[in-house]
């Protein structure tokens, strides 16, 4: 959080990211301001880019992905260019996909349907970027997406 932002604005952070179903007069409430004011703000907040949405986290093993795994991504090529985010974001077992310092270039946060599944994917992501991978899969989660320390 840049140090720029009020401390209204700031706690009126705090509340959504820690529970992004807030209706705005619980939200006011918390806040001490009126429904309209803490209305305005959020839309304002809303704009300038800080909130930029509200998702609802799915429990992967009752939609059906119960396999995660983290895949790291190192270019074949290390002259090529550095378009892996645009030659992946069509795959949609790709949830996240993080530019990182060291040996890898990105990491992806995938889930699948099963192993097979997850095998089949790295053959995709190896033929569409021309990368080489390597993968590690999740055996248990004991917290994920816990709002940003604000």
């Amino acid at each position: 959080m840049s140090s720029a932002l009020e401390p209204v604005d700031k706690a009126i952070a705090r509340e959504l990211n820690a529970d992004g179903r807030c209706s705005f007069t619980d939200l006011a409430a918390r806040v001490g301001l009126s429904v309209s004011a803490v209305h305005q703000r959020v839309r304002r907040l809303e704009e300038r880019g800080l909130i930029k949405g509200y998702t609802a986290q799915l429990d992967g093993d009752q939609i059906g992905l119960p396999l995660t795994a983290l895949i790291s991504l190192t270019p074949t090529d290390p002259a090529a260019p550095d378009d892996y985010p645009q030659r992946l974001e069509h795959i949609r077992e790709i949830e996240s996909c993080y530019s990182v310092a060291g040996d890898e270039s990105y990491v992806l946060l995938v889930r699948v349907t099963s192993p097979r599944a997850l095998e089949e994917l790295l053959r995709q992501i190896r033929e569409v970027a021309n990368v080489s991978t390597r993968t590690t899969v999740v055996l248990s989660t004991p917290f994920e997406g816990r709002p940003a320390p604000i």
